[in-house]
C-alpha cells in the first residue's frame, strides 16, 4: 500500500524581518552578489563611470564633425561649413560653442558662445569640457576644430545616484535581496528538516487517541495527527505550515480565569512544560446541550536538540468529553440517590413516630416507652445517679365519658397530656399508659425535685385544663400523682412503676387531686 502523499505546504507567511532566518540569508547573498560585482569592477572595468561614458560620447561627436569638415574644407565650401557647424550646435544641447581655425592659428569660423578661460584650461575637468580634434588635408594637419561642452555636474546625492554604476547596485540590491527572500520563502518550506516528517512517523502519531501537534519555534504547525484533526470540522483543512495562532477555533474556548498566553506560547517562550489546562471546545452549528461542546485538556512539552536549544514544542488534546459526561450524569444519579434516601429516611422517621407515638395524644406508647426508660433505668443503677418514676391520673375521668360524650372525654385527655408535656424537660419521659393514666420518667431527680415537679403539673392542670375545651362548658379537671425515687429499693423498671402506681393510689384514697411520695416500707 502506497502511504498518503504529505499535504502541499501552503503559501509562506514569513514576515520580513532582520530576526528572520531567511531574512539573514537573503541579506549575505545580495551582500556576496554586490561584492563580486565590485570586484569584478576592480579587476575588469565592467561597471563604466559617468564621466567616462560622457567623454566617449562627446569625442564621438567630435571626431564625426571634424571627418564631415574635412571634406567640406577641400572643396572650399565655406557656408556648407557654417551650416554643418550650426546644425551640429542645434542637435546638441549640451554643446555651447564650436571653432574652426588653422594650424598656424588663424581663425577660420566660430559658432556659439566665446569660450572663457575656465573653458580652456588644460587640467583634467577640462578633457569633458573641452575637445580639440585635428583638421588633415592629405596626411599633413590643417588645423583643428574646437568644441566647448556644458561642464558636467560634480557633487551632490543627485549626480551620484545619476551614475550608471550607482544604480546598477541599488537594482541589483533591492531586488537580488526582495527575489531572494520570495524564494527562499517558498524554498524553506520543502528544505526545513523540522518540516519534513517522514510518512511512518505520521502514520505512528495518527493511531495516538489523543489529538497532537508538532510545532516549529515559529509556531506553525509541523504535524497534526489524526485526532486532532477530528476535534473540529475546521481542522480538516490543510494545516501543515500554518500558525497556530491563526486556528481562532482552537482559542475560542478558553475562559477568563485561564492564564492570557495558551500553553504553546509559554513553551515556545521558554518556560518549560505545561500539563492539564483545561479547554473548552464550541462546535459549530451544535444544539444548546450535553453535546454543544468538548472537553479537553491541553499539555504542551518543549522539543530540544542535542546541545538543549528549543526547537519547538508538542502539544497533546486529551478529550474528557466522555468523561465529563459520565461524571454529570453519576452527579444527577448521585443527587437522585440522595434525595430518595432523605425521603426514605422521612418516611422512616414517620413510621417510627406512628409506631412508638399514641395516635390520640403524641406521646410515647408503652412499647417504646419501655424500651427508652430501660436504658435510663440501667444507666441510673449503674452510675448511682437519682431517678424518679410520676404516674397520673385524671380523676372521675368516666363522668366525663358519661356526661359529655367520648369526643369530650378525648379532649380532656389531649388537654392533660398537653399540660404535663408543657411542664417537663426534653430529656424526661411521657408515657400514656392506660386510657386516662400516665407515666413520666424523670432522669436525674432527686425526690424532693420531683415532688415538685408533680405539683406544678397538678395545679397547671387544676388551674388551665377546663379552659382549653372548646365547645363545650365542662366541670373542672384535676389529676392525682403518685412518685416513686429509685432510692425506695426498686430493682426493675416495672418495680419503680408499681411504687409510683402504688403512691397515685393512696393520692386517690386521700381525695385526689394531690401528690403522694411511695415511701419505703420497712422490711
Amino acid at each position: 500500500m502506497r502511504s498518503p502523499s504529505p499535504p502541499k505546504p501552503p503559501r509562506s507567511t514569513q514576515r520580513i524581518g532582520l530576526s528572520s532566518p531567511i531574512t539573514r540569508i537573503s541579506l549575505g547573498l545580495t551582500a556576496l552578489l554586490i561584492t563580486l560585482l565590485l570586484l569584478a569592477d576592480l579587476v575588469l572595468g565592467v561597471v563604466p563611470s559617468h564621466g567616462q561614458q560622457e567623454r566617449l560620447l562627446r569625442k564621438r561627436v567630435a571626431e564625426n564633425l571634424a571627418v564631415q569638415l574635412t571634406g567640406l574644407l577641400q572643396t572650399g565650401d565655406h557656408v556648407a561649413v557654417g551650416r554643418t557647424i550650426q546644425q551640429v550646435l542645434a542637435r546638441n544641447t549640451d554643446l555651447r560653442s564650436i571653432r574652426v581655425h588653422r594650424l598656424d592659428g588663424g581663425m577660420l569660423l566660430q559658432r556659439g558662445e566665446l569660450p572663457s578661460a575656465d573653458d580652456l584650461r588644460g587640467d583634467h575637468a577640462s578633457e569633458l569640457n573641452h575637445l580639440r580634434v585635428p583638421i588633415l588635408a592629405g596626411r599633413q594637419v590643417w588645423g583643428e576644430v574646437e568644441l566647448v561642452f556644458v561642464p558636467l555636474e560634480s557633487g551632490g546625492l543627485r549626480h551620484w545616484l545619476a551614475q550608471p554604476g550607482v544604480q546598477l547596485l541599488l537594482v541589483l540590491g533591492f531586488g537580488g535581496f526582495l527575489l531572494s527572500h520570495a524564494y527562499l520563502s517558498r524554498a524553506m518550506q520543502y528544505l526545513n528538516p523540522s518540516a519534513t516528517v517522514p510518512d511512518r512517523v505520521r502514520l505512528a502519531y495518527d493511531n495516538l487517541t489523543e489529538g497532537l501537534l508538532i510545532l516549529d519555534p515559529q509556531a506553525r504547525i509541523v504535524l497534526a495527527n489524526k485526532a486532532f484533526r477530528a476535534l473540529h470540522p475546521a481542522g480538516q483543512a490543510t494545516l501543515h505550515g500554518q500558525p497556530i495562532g491563526a486556528m481562532q477555533w482552537l482559542l475560542a474556548g478558553r475562559t477568563a480565569e485561564l492564564p492570557e498566553a495558551p500553553p504553546w506560547q509559554r513553551t515556545l517562550a521558554g518556560l518549560g512544560k505545561v500539563e492539564g489546562e483545561p479547554l473548552r471546545l464550541p462546535l459549530p452549528g451544535a444544539q444548546p446541550g450535553e453535546n454543544a461542546e468538548r472537553h479537553l485538556r491541553v499539555s504542551s512539552a518543549p522539543v530540544q536538540d542535542d546541545r538543549g536549544r528549543l526547537r519547538g514544542c508538542m502539544v497533546s488534546f486529551v478529550d474528557e468529553t466522555e468523561l465529563q459526561r459520565s461524571h454529570a450524569r453519576l452527579q444527577d444519579s448521585m443527587a437522585e440517590t440522595q434525595r430518595a434516601k432523605a425521603e426514605v429516611e422521612q418516611k422512616n422517621q414517620e413510621l417510627q413516630r406512628l409506631a412508638s407515638r399514641d395516635p390520640l395524644t403524641g406521646c410515647f406508647n408503652r412499647r417504646a416507652f419501655f424500651e427508652a426508660a430501660s436504658e435510663h433505668f440501667e444507666q441510673a443503677r449503674q452510675l448511682h445517679q437519682p431517678l424518679c418514676c410520676v404516674m397520673s391520673d385524671i380523676d372521675h375521668f368516666k363522668s366525663f365519658n358519661d356526661s359529655y360524650g367520648h369526643a369530650v372525654g378525648d379532649q380532656v385527655i389531649q388537654v392533660v397530656a398537653r399540660t404535663l408535656g408543657a411542664g417537663i424537660r426534653p430529656d424526661d419521659l411521657l408515657c400514656r399508659y392506660g386510657g386516662e393514666e400516665f407515666c413520666l420518667l424523670l432522669p436525674g431527680l432527686a425526690p424532693a425535685e420531683a415532688l415538685a415537679v408533680a405539683e406544678r403539673l397538678r395545679a397547671a392542670i387544676e388551674a388551665e385544663a377546663q379552659r382549653a375545651i372548646r365547645g363545650t362548658e365542662v366541670r373542672r379537671i384535676t389529676s392525682s400523682f403518685g412518685v416513686a425515687t429509685l432510692l425506695s429499693g426498686a430493682r426493675s423498671l416495672e418495680e419503680l412503676i408499681d411504687q409510683a402506681d402504688q403512691a397515685l393510689y393512696r393520692s386517690k384514697e386521700a381525695g385526689r387531686n394531690r401528690v403522694t411520695l411511695h415511701e419505703r416500707l420497712p422490711a
